[in-house]
């Protein structure tokens, strides 16, 4: 539909090269001021490049996204959780960290960049190794380090809005959160550096997203133990992990102004017995 439109320049490259590649080839070949990555199971809101756009006015700004969503929610249990999980990353996570200007991960189904500052790092995000070969995975989080590292901020724009296809089955969602959580790891590593230049808040931030799974990781094998070599259930840790969940789905409630947001407590199964 777009091939003969003089506005549209179509890059066909001669076979898959993995999206970094793709990004770094098309960022090379453009001209303008912001580029915006949109993966291809993404569909945007009318309104979002403005509303990217106008943040970036500040040339302070290196980076900014928009606020995702499951565009299949309706189809599944599982697409209903993943939903209430985007809202919760955006409106808590992202949003917090914008309150200080370096959102973490820009997510790559909807980020916009200022090209000046693309071009000075796509040395570094071309080279990345991870255990001695090419990266191949993690490519929003580690751009967005770059650019914190560059000294830009990275901020949140929540009504810019994207919708983008989900899992529908729990085997693609467990290897795709597997994938995430091998980046969120490894580029915390790269973000220790940064952190002392950064509000205080984001290293208790980085600092809970990383260690907070291994601490319920602990305690879910310390139950699991003790119910094993003692026979006895360890209600502790069970009424601890529960009141968690209650709170934080009844604030999310709360906020979002939606009763299903209740429903996410069923993501905990999930995270305990499988994600963990």
């Amino acid at each position: 539909a777009f091939a003969g439109d003089p506005r549209f320049n179509f890059i066909l490259l001669d076979k898959n090269v993995g999206k970094r590649k793709a990004q770094i080839v098309a960022i090379r070949r453009s001209s303008g001021d912001l580029v915006l990555n949109v993966d291809s199971d993404t569909t945007l809101a009318s309104d979002v490049v403005a509303k990217l756009s106008r943040k970036m006015q500040d040339p302070a700004v290196g980076a900014a996204m928009g606020q995702l969503a499951a565009s299949n929610r309706s189809d599944t249990w599982l697409t209903r959780l993943i939903d209430m999980e985007y809202w919760l990353a955006c409106n808590e996570e992202r949003a917090a960290q914008a309150r200080f200007g370096a959102v973490m991960c820009c997510c790559g189904p909807c980020a916009m960049y200022r090209r000046s500052a693309l071009v000075l790092l796509l040395d570094q995000y071309e080279t990345q190794l991870f255990r001695g070969k090419p990266s191949d995975f993690g490519e929003d989080r580690h751009l967005t380090i770059l650019m914190l590292k560059a000294g830009l901020r990275t901020e949140y724009v929540p009504d810019a809005i994207a919708a983008t296809i989900v899992p529908d089955r729990l085997g693609p969602y467990l290897r795709q959160q597997l994938r995430w959580a091998r980046s969120t790891f490894r580029d915390t590593l790269l973000a220790l550096r940064l952190l002392p230049s950064l509000d205080r808040y984001l290293t208790l931030d980085v600092v809970g997203q990383n260690l907070g799974p291994l601490l319920l990781a602990l305690s879910v094998l310390a139950g699991l133990a003790q119910f094993a070599l003692k026979g006895t259930v360890p209600w502790s840790a069970v009424l601890m992990i529960a009141s968690m969940t209650i709170i934080r789905c009844s604030v999310a409630a709360f906020r979002a102004r939606q009763l299903r947001f209740l429903g996410f407590s069923l993501h905990t199964f999930i995270n305990v017995f499988l994600l963990l």
